[in-house]
């Protein structure tokens, strides 16, 4: 202790003096490595986040249009001719002699009916004939005698002439009966329904016993009529089909399609044009087309589905691009075209037949130029982008997909479709 009672002060030693300050030194350095360390990560993602905000975008470049065009449609398949057959005269099915599915020939019968009150009607006729018939000759005896008398005191002219007329009156009378027979044994030639034409029975709506009814058919349970039998003459068939009004140029006495039904997997039937309604569905913009196909073997049956492949000429001097490289604007119909600056400019377009996937442009593009694939909305004029690769199974439209790219590399513009590209069929 000193004098004053104090402790002495510990005096710290080199060693330690040099220990303290190699500790701050290594601690300065730490804070001051943290803070630019921060500093470096903060400028990163600063530039990552401007880098982020220029859109990356894909590009390909136009085609020229196919040579050919092909397009699928649904079909109808209906019968050459097809009647519905109803009854001209009232009774009850006595008996019917064809089932369906039996081919029949024109004018064969199919079933007769029972009409016992047209009969007993035909026979009247038939005697009120007879009648005015012999009617009419007693006139004519009648006014041979009067006429022999005339110019005698015995009869006035006048009798003479009333005889003439009565003759002439009964000989009215024969022909009124005669029609009236003529009539009804028209009426009892329909007891026979008979087929109009050759063909197939397709329906038989008609059993032993049925009522049916003049003109009618068959009156059912509820008191509906309908038709007894329906024939179809199925050597050669009519197929509808309702072209779009993009497609309708194509619809000329040359058209040809192939016809495939489902129950002929594989099979392929020829079909040549027919006819054309000429005008279009206001609800559909469809035109209905009809064609015919040759039915020797009684293959395709009447009212079956089927699906109608056409190949039509293309136009290879226009160029096509996907549809999905469209953009709708209230400036109209534009499409995005990325320049040597890599910047977007925007361009309207005239655009021309839609090919399904892909769709004709008659102005705005040329065969050179670097087109947005599926651009977005977001995407304005003069704005700088990224060009990347296509994403395989999504905007890739079919070909091999190149991988992501950066800034900087070289991206080379894909075309507008895969390997396929003259593949440009509808199908609805």
């Amino acid at each position: 202790m000193t004098a004053t009672g104090e402790n002495p002060r510990p005096r710290m030693s080199g060693r330690a003096r040099l220990y303290a300050t190699l500790g701050g030194v290594v601690v300065a350095a730490i804070v001051a490595g943290g803070i630019l360390e921060r500093r470096i990560h903060v400028s990163h993602l600063k530039d990552m986040a401007q880098d982020a905000a220029i859109p990356r975008v894909q590009v390909i470049l136009p085609q020229k249009g196919p040579k050919t065009r092909t397009l699928d449609l649904p079909g109808n398949i209906s019968a050459w001719y097809q009647a519905p057959i109803f009854a001209q005269v009232s009774g009850y099915v006595q008996m019917w002699y064809k089932d369906i599915g039996a081919k029949v020939k024109a004018g064969e019968i199919l079933a007769t009916i029972d009409t016992p009150g047209l009969d007993a009607q035909y026979a009247a006729s038939k005697a009120n004939f007879d009648v005015a018939m012999a009617r009419y000759r007693l006139a004519q005896i009648t006014a041979k005698r009067w006429r022999a008398l005339q110019g005698t005191q015995a009869v006035s002219q006048q009798e003479v002439d009333v005889q003439a007329a009565n003759a002439e009156a009964r000989q009215a009378e024969v022909e009124a009966a005669r029609h009236e027979v003529s009539r009804f044994a028209a009426l009892i030639a329909f007891k026979q329904i008979v087929a109009p034409f050759d063909g197939v029975v397709t329906s038989r709506l008609a059993d032993v016993g049925d009522y049916v009814n003049a003109g009618g058919g068959d009156v059912s349970s509820r008191g509906t009529a309908t038709e007894l039998f329906s024939v179809a003459d199925v050597h050669r068939m009519r197929v509808f089909v309702s072209v779009p009004q993009d497609y309708a140029d194509i619809i000329s006495p040359k058209l040809e399609g192939d016809v495939s039904v489902p129950q002929y997997p594989g099979r392929v039937f020829k079909a040549r044009f027919l006819a054309t309604a000429k005008a279009f569905n206001a609800g559909t913009r469809t035109v209905t087309t009809e064609l015919v196909v040759d039915n020797d073997k009684r293959e395709l049956w009447p009212d079956s589905y089927a699906n109608v492949h056409f190949v039509a000429p293309g136009d290879p001097d226009i160029l096509i691009i996907p549809e999905g490289a469209l953009v709708f604007r209230a400036q109209g119909m534009q499409v995005a075209v990325v320049d040597a600056d890599d910047r977007i400019r925007l361009r309207n377009v005239t655009v021309g037949t839609n090919l399904g996937t892909k769709v004709q442009v008659l102005a705005g593009i040329g065969p050179k130029d670097r087109i947005v694939n599926n651009p977005s909305a977001g995407l304005l004029e003069g704005q700088k982008v990224y060009l990347v690769g296509a994403t395989p199974g999504y905007n890739d439209a079919g070909a091999t997909a190149s991988p992501a790219v950066d800034k900087g590399d070289d991206v080379r513009a894909m075309p507008a479709g895969d390997s396929n590209a003259g593949d440009t069929g509808v199908r609805q």
